[in-house]
């Protein structure tokens, strides 16, 4: 006869018990999630959720807990194949994002700090582990959802409006895609500085919203807004032009430009070529530049990048400049976050908030 006692345990304690060894299991093995491709293609099919462990930071190296990574036409040109540089297959997606330090083998960076990534991290994950010198410190009360989107669009906005010709206050500047988050950022930063901006929209009810940020003028981005847009310039006066679009769009940006003005090309959502005419070129003496953030970020003095950067973390924190945000998901249900970028009705960015 068996002497042990049969003494069934509760089921609480029992999933107490399971919940437990759960947590120890996590703890010595953990691990996140992230979104891979294996290959380029449309993101909806290429691209795969998966669990990925964590790497303990090295000396150097910091591990930070993503808390917000936009989704970028950048990224999904990576995924597809298209962009300007392809990282090495497999690839996790994510050129910006805002995250909290979890560990740090750094000086310098302690545990519970906000961060952005000055460059591409990997960041349509839960963690990423990454050199303390790609990493930037921000406001302690800054909004993550903001300061995610902060490496891209605010600092391409400082650049077009400081990088290429010296503006003076009251002098005009001419864009197309003013409603993008790009025009938006131009908008803001311009008002602040005193310069005054003509913006072009492909759609007339757009208006209202930008002249709410300080734009000083809104048109149709066709024949007719460019015949109203030289006639609040009082001809072709404009200091620098703004082209995101391309095809005839970039061409009216020309006609605008004063003697010697600078056109930057910084996007071609319109996927259609610059077409230069002779005259502008001879008789008008303009100039010609693309601007490259990811270049920029590559060549500039880490002191210059840094001030910058901090600058406009700032005007985030102070609520003067602003992004607007549509939607945030979860890392898995990535196929419902690519659905909402095709949405008509979408206003802002669509985020990853893991």
């Amino acid at each position: 006869m068996s002497s042990r006692l049969s003494c069934p345990i509760p089921a609480w304690l029992s999933g107490l018990l399971w919940h437990i060894v759960r947590m120890i299991g996590a703890a010595a093995n953990p691990s996140g999630q992230q979104l891979v491709f294996h290959q380029t293609g449309n993101p909806a099919k290429v691209l795969k959720w998966m669990r990925f462990p964590l790497r303990p930071p090295e000396s150097g190296d910091v591990l930070v807990r993503i808390l917000a990574a936009p989704i970028n036409p950048a990224d999904l040109n990576m995924i597809e194949g298209t962009y300007g540089v392809q990282p090495t297959l497999p690839a996790v997606p994510g050129i910006e994002g805002c995250g909290v330090v979890e560990a740090s083998a750094a000086a310098g960076f302690q545990q519970g700090e906000r961060v952005m990534f000055l460059r591409r991290a990997s960041t349509w994950a839960s963690h990423t582990t990454v050199p303390a010198d790609s990493l930037l410190k921000l406001p302690p009360g800054i909004d993550p959802l903001q300061a995610a989107m902060l490496k891209v669009n605010p600092a391409t906005a400082w650049q077009l409006l400081h990088g290429y010709a010296p503006l003076t206050e009251g002098d005009w500047i001419v864009q197309n895609l003013g409603n993008s988050a790009v025009g938006r950022c131009v908008i803001q930063l311009a008002r602040d500085l005193g310069i005054r901006t003509v913006s072009f929209v492909r759609r007339n009810e757009l208006a209202g919203e930008l002249r709410q940020l300080g734009a000083d003028h809104v048109f149709t981005d066709d024949k007719d807004g460019f015949s109203a847009a030289k006639s609040v310039l009082g001809g072709a006066t404009a200091a620098l032009a703004f082209n995101a679009v391309g095809g005839e769009s970039a061409l009216r940006l020309m006609k605008l430009l004063r003697e010697s003005g600078t056109h930057i090309t910084y996007g071609a959502m319109g996927r259609k070529p610059l077409t230069m005419p002779n005259g502008l070129l001879i008789f008008r003496d303009l100039r010609f530049c693309g601007l490259w953030l990811t270049r920029w970020v590559q060549n500039s003095p880490i002191g210059e990048i840094t001030a910058i950067y901090q600058n406009l973390a700032d005007r985030v924190t102070a609520g003067t400049l602003v992004q607007p945000v549509d939607a945030t998901f979860p890392l898995e249900a990535f196929q419902d976050a690519l659905v909402r970028l095709d949405a008509p009705e979408r206003e802002g960015k669509v985020l990853f908030a893991p």
